[in-house]
């Protein structure tokens, strides 16, 4: 992996430096013990009070930084290192002004893959991230490796830096947020599709896109790229190393491709049946998709054994169409992580009958134009809520019944009223959590307590 000097030198010579961390998160708490716990001289910023802080605020207040809090919270950043979290876009005027002062404005994911001491591999895309971020760390433990997971997937792992061997591997799961102005890239970088998301945080699709490329645009040529060659975006990248493809509709000169019920994997020593489609236990294309990308990853490190190994005994990750339960001949699966249109009309597909579907939610501005056409081919009945919900119904029409509701309880039970035997009741809102919920890990448990209730 390319090692960034600047970051490299800015955390060497860090101690007794003013530094300031912007967002007291998940990402940036760890990487403040570790900026403290090499002398540097931290300023916590957050909008949330110290009240609203909590224990969080008490702990850090402990190890010696100051902080500023409250509504106007950026009023002071002075500081000419920056640590920013993700979720803070770079286009409000404070980060702008320090951007135009100087600053240095760097992240926690930026930091740990600059001083990761083994191999790296990332994983972006609009859909399917975290399903095949998991997959490869499955592949690789079974073929014997200590494998890290973490990124926009469980913990930060910047505080695991002392525990991280040079033979170990690290698998991260990379947003757009976490890879927009990222100056490293992994060593083997795997993008599994590209199209419209989070048009509420970036400036355009332009912009996100960019954002998705900082993922390969770092590596040298001993990098490895993995992309879909049935997405028109992607079908495009090229890095400085390696490229490797998958498709399910052609052969790829390098890569993964699909023939007739068996999955190859080829490169400059062959051609090999990885696995077969029906090895694979998670339904859906997009999961044939996911192990794909997860092969053409872990080649160099991973041997077909495991690979067909974690296919067979893979059960899929909560939130992923995961089924919930069985209520008087009616099946229930949760697809919360469906966070766009494009992830649940994968879903949809998932399935060989026309579904009832709830869905709706948060607006991340993402045109609902061919979610309307999918949903009338596969959809029994729409259940809606959410600000998105007068949106869905006016990209569905009127070909599809249509029933809006003012929350998820009641989408689910009025869901469960108009279901028949043999239906299929599916969670898959195309839409983030947030008007309603903190993240979809939340929407989610909620839904299948909802659906546990049910009498």
């Amino acid at each position: 992996m390319v090692r960034n000097t600047d970051i490299l030198e800015l955390i060497n010579n860090i101690k007794g430096k003013r530094v300031a961390v912007v967002g007291i998160g998940v990402n940036n708490i760890p990487l403040i013990r570790f900026l403290v716990k090499r002398g540097a001289n931290v300023t916590a910023f957050d909008q949330k009070a110290a009240k609203d802080l909590g224990i969080i605020y008490n702990d850090l207040k402990q190890i010696g930084i100051t902080f500023s809090l409250g509504k106007n919270y950026l009023n002071k950043l002075t500081q000419k290192i920056i640590f920013k979290s993700p979720g803070i876009p770079f286009s409000i005027p404070e980060i702008q002004n320090a951007m135009a002062d100087g600053a240095f404005i760097t992240s926690e994911i930026e930091v740990f893959m600059t001083l990761c001491p083994c191999a790296v591999i990332g994983v972006t895309g609009s859909d399917g991230k975290t399903t095949t971020s998991t997959i490869i760390a499955k592949m690789l433990e079974d073929a014997g490796q200590k494998v890290w997971l973490g990124g926009n997937i469980g913990k930060p792992l910047i505080d695991e830096l002392e525990n991280i061997s040079p033979n170990d591997k690290v698998v991260l799961e990379l947003s757009s947020f976490q890879l927009q102005n990222c100056r490293v890239s992994p060593r083997v970088a795997v993008v599994t599709n590209i199209s419209p998301n989070h048009l509420d945080h970036h400036a355009d699709m332009q912009e996100y896109v960019d954002a998705k490329k900082n993922i390969f645009l770092h590596q040298d040529e001993m990098g490895i790229l993995v992309t879909n060659s049935d997405n028109a975006i992607t079908n495009n990248f090229r890095g400085h190393g390696a490229l490797r493809k998958f498709s399910r509709f052609s052969e790829v000169e390098s890569g993964c491709y699909l023939k007739d019920g068996d999955i190859h994997f080829k490169d400059e020593m062959g051609d090999f049946v990885a696995m077969q489609v029906a090895d694979i236990k998670i339904p859906g294309a997009h999961n044939v998709e996911n192990f794909m990308a997860a092969i053409a990853a872990v080649a160099d490190f991973a041997g077909l054994k495991s690979m067909k190994e974690v296919a067979q005994t893979f059960n899929g990750v909560p939130h992923r169409i995961e089924f919930v339960r069985e209520f008087k001949a009616i099946k229930f699966y949760n697809d919360s992580i469906a966070t766009t249109p494009s992830r649940t009309m994968a879903g949809l597909k998932a399935f060989d009958k026309k579904v009832i579907l709830i869905a709706g939610g948060y607006d991340k501005k993402i045109p609902f134009d061919d979610f309307g056409k999918a949903a009338c081919e596969n959809v029994k009945h729409l259940h809606l809520l959410g600000v998105t919900a007068d949106k869905i119904a006016a990209a569905v029409g009127d070909s599809v019944t249509i029933t809006k509701y003012d929350n998820l309880k009641e989408a689910t039970i009025g869901a469960a009223e108009t279901a028949a035997d043999g239906d299929i009741v599916l969670l898959s809102p195309a839409c983030a959590s947030y008007d309603m919920f903190r993240n979809f890990e939340e929407r989610g448990n909620y839904y299948k307590m909802v659906v546990d209730e049910l009498r």
